[in-house]
């Protein structure tokens, strides 16, 4: 009699089966983000809730009763219309270059096309040669552009005085200059209130505390009103100069402190690994400690240039002709006089805001997963 097998060997894999489909794709993603506990889901069917008394009247305020055409802009001013598309492209010139003469225009797209494939090349990683496009955009491109906008009759550039400049171009001008300078400035006045020199640490307190201190309308108004007695007369700073000396101070000290938590973040230990290599200060500085210290508050960065980037808008308070001062008076023409055209614009300026400083939060966020993945591999 042969006796059964008291075992049983699986020799072949079973075929795999699909995960439940609760634990899988939306379903999964719903689960864990929108209904993950009592008070999400509160949270979220309040939010649809919301949505659903708040988009079909905006959806049918922006595109279904919205004017599209109106060459005369006699459309937009019946009452019971929705926004006013057909005032935005009119004024599309008036809104990028103010009143910069039309005739010369090529040279203001001439310094933005530039200028945009300088910032496209720095800021692209896979894109080599990154010292030669920070020679170019820093320090080549400031003094092309310059007379490119503002004129060389030597080459026969005419010149154009900057109360003409307006618009987009300004608003950029003033966010670029301020941007720009304000992160080597920062750099140094953190590194002057690290100092253990008294009258340079001093300074730089006094400086960053002071400026931190007041609200940036007011050291617009004085860059505009005192800088010029510093000064002989005829030396006087451009009026467009002094709001850009104003900003470039203001964002500095601001930067100064995002940057000094960079530093005191970095531990004690790279410092002393630095000297014991025999590095000097600035070798231990740019080399060893800098680098680290900006990597890790790219989130401090970025943000103190998106605030800067929108609070540029107050210029106009000294009488500097930027986008948001261009929406502003467009909107007064009476051939526009509609009851929906104000709001058309201002929301086409939240719009141009939105999509600059969304862009400068999307890069910084890929920045740091680069860094993040390069660290966890390394």
């Amino acid at each position: 009699m042969s006796q059964q097998p008291l075992s049983y060997v699986q020799e072949h894999p079973f075929a795999p089966e699909r995960p439940p489909l609760r634990e899988t794709g939306l379903v999964l993603w719903m689960r864990n983000n929108l209904f993950s506990s009592t008070a999400s889901t509160c949270l979220t069917c309040l939010s649809l809730i919301f949505l659903a008394l708040v988009l079909p009247p905006l959806i049918d305020w922006l595109f279904v009763r919205a004017v599209w055409f109106a060459p005369d802009g006699a459309a937009c001013r019946v009452e019971g219309t929705g926004a006013c598309w057909a005032f935005i492209y009119p004024k599309l010139d008036f809104f990028i270059y103010g009143t910069y003469p039309r005739a010369e225009l090529w040279r203001v797209n001439l310094t933005l096309f530039f200028g945009a494939f300088l910032i496209l090349w720095l800021l692209w990683p896979s894109l080599g040669y990154k010292y030669v496009a920070s020679l170019l955009f820093f320090i080549i491109y400031p003094i092309c552009a310059f007379f490119l906008l503002h004129g060389l009759p030597l080459i026969g550039l005419s010149l154009i005085d900057t109360g003409l400049w307006g618009g987009i171009l300004v608003s950029l001008l003033v966010s670029a200059v301020g941007i720009v300078t304000s992160l080597p400035l920062g750099i140094l006045l953190a590194l002057g209130r690290r100092s253990h020199m008294p009258i340079i640490k001093l300074i730089c307190i006094g400086f960053i505390e002071f400026v931190r201190g007041v609200p940036l309308i007011t050291v617009l108004f004085m860059a505009n009103t005192m800088l010029p007695l510093f000064v002989p007369e005829n030396w006087s700073p451009d009026r467009l100069l002094r709001p850009l000396i104003g900003v470039s101070l203001f964002a500095a000290a601001y930067m100064a402190e995002v940057v000094r938590g960079g530093f005191q973040a970095i531990p004690r230990g790279q410092e002393e690994g630095a000297l014991s290599l025999g590095m000097s200060y600035w070798q231990r500085i740019l080399l060893i400690i800098l680098p680290q210290a900006l990597t890790t508050v790219i989130p401090g960065i970025v943000n103190t240039f998106i605030g800067l980037f929108k609070d540029t808008t107050l210029v106009a308070i000294v009488g500097i002709f930027d986008f948001l001062r261009t929406v502003d008076t467009a909107r007064l023409d009476p051939a526009w006089a509609g009851p929906s055209i104000s709001t058309t614009g201002y929301l086409f300026a939240a719009l141009f805001y939105f999509v600059f400083c969304f862009g400068m939060s999307r890069y910084s966020l890929m920045i740091e997963r680069r860094r993040s993945a390069a660290r966890h591999h390394a």
